[in-house]
């Protein structure tokens, strides 16, 4: 028969064993919830980083853009009828189609249609940013030549105006020009970054 000091022992001795298997579970928890911090912080740390890589490619391609506006306001009139590869730019566009096929990337359309044309600013030399950026011009036209030889351009869009006697007809706008440039530019940064930026151009 245990005796009253015995049975206090055994008894502490028991406590001391659970108190110990659960130190062992938070401990581990502890750990998890640590190592789930560390995670969490190291994601977030890879988003933002490439988030401002993205931003930093976007604000590249404006030299892309600003390059392309300065090519179609100094070339002549005659110049812009016709193809000019060492310029990046095509005078018929539109028929060579302007946007990728469904479930055709940028990336891949840029390769399949642009590449061979392409504009590389500063010889291909990263800026400042550590990015290189290139850009075409097409002319949004069917055909090369002439607005008068059937270039076949985009022309300024149709409204649809009320009329006195409360029936509608389709009114042409009158504009300056009806010949539009889109300008694409494709910038490649650090860590595989590649951003695309479009601007339109009346000239």
């Amino acid at each position: 028969m245990l005796s009253l000091s015995t049975f206090h022992l055994v008894r502490h001795t028991r406590q001391r064993g659970v108190v110990l298997i659960i130190a062992l579970i938070v401990l581990v928890a502890m750990t998890l919830a640590g190592l789930a911090l560390m995670r969490s912080v190291d994601t977030t740390n890879l988003i933002a980083g490439n988030l401002a890589f993205q931003q930093a490619a976007t604000r590249s391609a404006d030299a892309g853009v600003e390059a392309g506006i300065n090519f179609l306001q100094t070339a002549s009139s005659v110049t812009l009828e016709t193809d000019s590869a060492g310029n990046g730019y095509a005078a018929n566009g539109s028929s060579s189609g302007l946007n990728p096929a469904a479930g055709q990337s940028w990336d891949a359309y840029w390769m399949a249609n642009l590449e061979n044309r392409k504009m590389t600013l500063n010889e291909g030399k990263p800026d400042e940013a550590a990015n290189v950026v290139s850009y075409v011009i097409d002319r949004m036209c069917n055909n090369a030549g002439g607005k008068t030889t059937g270039a076949s351009c985009s022309a300024s869009p149709i409204v649809t105006t009320a009329t006195g006697n409360n029936e509608s007809v389709e009114v042409q706008l009158n504009a300056p020009s009806v010949v539009y440039y889109r300008i694409t530019v494709r910038v490649t940064g650090p860590k595989n970054t590649v951003s695309y930026v479009q601007a339109m151009v009346s000239m």
